[in-house]
């Protein structure tokens, strides 16, 4: 089932979009491979979801870009142009006239640590915290320790 395709600008081969997830990167397991030493080995992601294409960045060294603006995540339109790394396509697809344009998730959503995904889980880390604290309020004594408590007695 063919959803769209990516028109390389300046030419090239034709690339189908004939799954609705598509991982794309340099990687020869990637859906579609772009061999190039400027495409991250998992670059971006495409997603076919209610009658729309979305990309979403994975946190590539060369970023991607939808019209000329570095992106995370973004809704394609027809015609919209898609850079990876320097790499430029144009995307060809129908909107179904049922479908209902979804909403642009806003840049502010999330912090910055979420995008890069170091965002921690607040209550596994303050559970952590306290059964580190817990484990140090217990002091053992090693035999080094008596013997250093000895010789300090001993002036």
């Amino acid at each position: 089932m063919l959803l769209g395709e990516l028109h390389p600008c300046g030419g090239g081969d034709i690339i189908p979009l004939t799954e609705t997830k598509l991982l794309i990167g340099r990687r020869s397991h990637c859906d579609i491979c772009l061999k190039f030493d400027n495409v991250s080995s998992h670059h971006c992601e495409m997603e076919f979801k209610n009658g729309y294409w979305n990309i979403r960045d994975l946190g590539s060294s060369n970023g991607t870009k939808v019209n000329g603006m570095r992106i995370d995540t973004k809704v394609l339109m027809p015609g919209d142009e898609v850079m990876i790394s320097k790499h430029a396509f144009n995307i060809d697809y129908v909107i179904e006239d049922n479908s209902e344009a979804p909403e642009e998730e806003s840049p502010f959503a999330l912090s910055l640590l979420e995008k890069a995904g170091l965002e921690v889980d607040r209550e596994r880390t303050g559970k952590i915290a306290a059964k580190r604290s817990q484990s140090k309020s217990v002091r053992r004594n090693s035999a080094k320790d008596d013997f250093l408590m000895e010789w300090l007695d001993e002036e």
